[in-house]
């Protein structure tokens, strides 16, 4: 249960940062928002490092930091490039195709055909954005949709590689997560250091409280949990739960930016939601019928190793 309400916290808090990173787009450059954003996330991560843990990492645990932040970045990228050119409701309801997109990447690592059911349930999915991203009028996608739907794909990836690679290994998920943040900052700063450099003099308080709640809200806290929880159960009842997303970003969307569904993008984010939810049920049933965990193996009695640090 604690594990289920720390992946739904999850959720809520993603499913808000998409209004609050279209909104910071309005004022300075997607890298410059995901260097300022890492920065204020590690300075977190790091005084929680020298509090908790003060271990340096071995070659495996950093090299697993590194790869997760390389995904991540990617991720993050296409998110806020996606977010800037479209609805933050759409962006949303988008990337919770990752729900699908994960146990299909876990069947085809453990060489298990899911069930006839669960494709069922993909393709109301799909039928969903379809709908979705034409609005009001049929129309193609547009480019921030498309990179929406590149996000969830990437992020179907990196969750099924948290799982592979922290599982049963007595990683410090602060560590992990500090390595992972540093990462992305690192890559973000590069593109265009000037840039973060001009951006933090113009600023307003607003923008730097939107900074923080992306890098301490939607980053330290949402990471850790991620990890710790995903370390408990499997990656795709991690992205089951954390499925909810799409309702916080069309809720955040609709009610504090006043954007609009259309009744036929209002049918598509219902299809999704209801998609995935399915999807969610069916792949839950399936594994724990099966008597497997996300990476293919008999499931324990013992409970999972704890987290140090």
């Amino acid at each position: 249960m604690s594990v289920d309400i720390a992946l739904l916290a999850v959720a809520c808090v993603w499913g808000s940062s998409y209004l609050v990173a279209k909104e910071l787009t309005a004022v300075t450059s997607v890298p410059s928002i995901l260097g300022w954003r890492f920065l204020v996330a590690s300075i977190g991560l790091g005084i929680l490092w020298l509090w908790r843990v003060r271990r340096f990492p071995g070659r495996a645990e950093a090299w697993t930091g590194a790869i997760l932040g390389l995904t991540q970045s990617a991720v993050l990228f296409l998110e806020t490039f996606g977010v800037a050119q479209t609805q933050a409701s759409n962006a949303g309801l988008v990337i919770s195709l990752t729900v699908i997109f994960t146990p299909l990447l876990d069947a085809a690592a453990t060489r298990r055909l899911l069930p006839p059911s669960f494709f069922v349930a993909a393709v109301v999915s799909v039928v969903g954005v379809s709908l979705l991203v034409t609005g009001d009028g049929f129309r193609s996608p547009n480019v921030g949709d498309l990179l929406m739907l590149g996000a969830a794909a990437v992020r179907a990836v990196h969750v099924t590689l948290l799982g592979a690679l922290t599982a049963n290994r007595p990683y410090s998920s602060i560590t992990v997560t500090l390595i992972q943040s540093l990462v992305c900052a690192l890559l973000a700063i590069l593109i265009n250091p000037m840039e973060m450099v001009a951006s933090a003099a113009e600023f307003s308080p607003a923008a730097w409280l939107n900074i923080v709640y992306l890098g301490l809200a939607c980053s330290v806290f949402a990471f850790l949990v991620q990890l710790w929880a995903v370390r408990r159960t499997s990656a795709s009842r991690a992205s089951l739960l954390m499925g909810t997303e799409p309702v916080w970003a069309v809720a955040v969307g609709v009610w504090l930016a006043g954007e609009t569904l259309g009744w036929i993008g209002a049918l598509g984010a219902v299809l999704i939601v209801a998609g995935c939810y399915a999807g969610q049920k069916i792949e839950s049933s399936f594994r724990f019928a099966g008597g497997l965990t996300a990476g293919g193996q008999r499931q324990a009695s013992q409970p999972a190793p704890e987290l140090t640090g």
